[in-house]
C-alpha cells in the first residue's frame, strides 16, 4: 500500500486529502461509524491495512499509533439505529460520515472513499474500491471507525449482555441468532433489517388479533 491516490490528487493542485471509510453497516444491531482521516505528510505506520485484514490487538495498536501521530487530523461521526431504521443504511452511512468531516480542524480538498459509491459532500470525492487496502488514508479511517465501533458495542453490552454484542460487534452470527429466537429484539437492534423485521412483524400480527 502506498500514497499513489493522494499523491495523484496532490499533483492536481489539492493540498489537503482525506480518507474516509464506515464500519458497521451489515449488523443487525448497534450504530454506523464513519471516520475520516488526513494522515501527515511523509508518515510511516508499520502494518496499516484494510481494518478487516487485521486482529483486534493489531487494530488497537493502530488506532493507538493514529490517534497519537504528529500532525495527524481526524473526525468520528456517528448515526444511531433510529437514524439507520428512518433514512437506510446507505443515506446513513453517508450522515455518518459527513458528521465525522465536520470534526476536522481544516477543510480538505479532496475526498478519497472507500467503494464505488461518491457520497456528495461538496467536495472533490472519488471513490476507490477496495480503497481500505489501497490507500494509507482510508485504511486509517477505517480502523479508526472499526475500533470505535467495536468499543460501542462492548460498552452495549454490558447492557443486553444475553445477545453476546462483545462477541459478535451486532453481525447476524449463529449465537447472535439464536438469542434473537430466545429474546428477541432489544432497543438498539435495526428493525429495517430482516430477520430483526420479522420479529417486529410477528409482534404486530398478534396484536392485531387482539384489536
Amino acid at each position: 500500500m502506498d500514497f499513489h491516490f493522494e499523491q495523484e490528487l496532490k499533483s492536481q493542485g489539492c493540498r489537503i486529502v482525506a480518507g474516509i471509510d464506515e464500519a458497521g453497516r451489515g449488523p443487525l444491531a448497534g450504530p454506523v461509524v464513519a471516520a475520516v482521516c488526513v494522515l501527515p505528510e511523509g508518515c510511516v505506520l508499520e502494518g496499516l491495512n484494510d481494518s478487516k485484514q487485521l486482529t483486534e490487538e493489531e487494530r488497537e495498536e493502530l488506532f493507538a499509533a493514529i490517534r497519537g501521530m504528529a500532525g495527524i487530523d481526524f473526525g468520528v461521526g456517528i448515526a444511531e439505529v433510529a437514524e439507520i431504521d428512518r433514512l437506510n443504511i446507505l443515506r446513513a452511512s453517508f450522515l455518518a460520515m459527513s458528521r465525522a468531516l465536520d470534526q476536522l480542524k481544516v477543510k480538505p480538498d479532496a475526498i478519497l472513499v472507500d467503494g464505488h459509491l461518491a457520497p456528495s459532500f461538496g467536495i472533490p470525492t472519488i471513490p476507490i474500491v477496495g480503497g481500505d487496502g489501497r490507500s494509507p488514508s482510508i485504511a486509517a479511517a477505517s480502523i479508526l471507525a472499526k475500533v470505535t465501533r467495536d468499543r460501542m458495542m462492548v460498552e452495549l453490552d454490558k447492557q443486553y449482555s444475553q445477545y453476546g454484542f462483545r462477541g459478535h460487534k451486532g453481525y447476524a452470527t449463529p449465537e447472535h441468532l439464536s438469542a434473537l429466537e430466545l429474546f428477541g429484539p432489544c432497543a438498539i437492534h435495526r428493525k429495517s433489517f430482516d430477520p430483526v423485521k420479522g420479529f417486529f412483524k410477528q409482534v404486530e400480527e398478534q396484536l392485531d388479533l387482539f384489536s
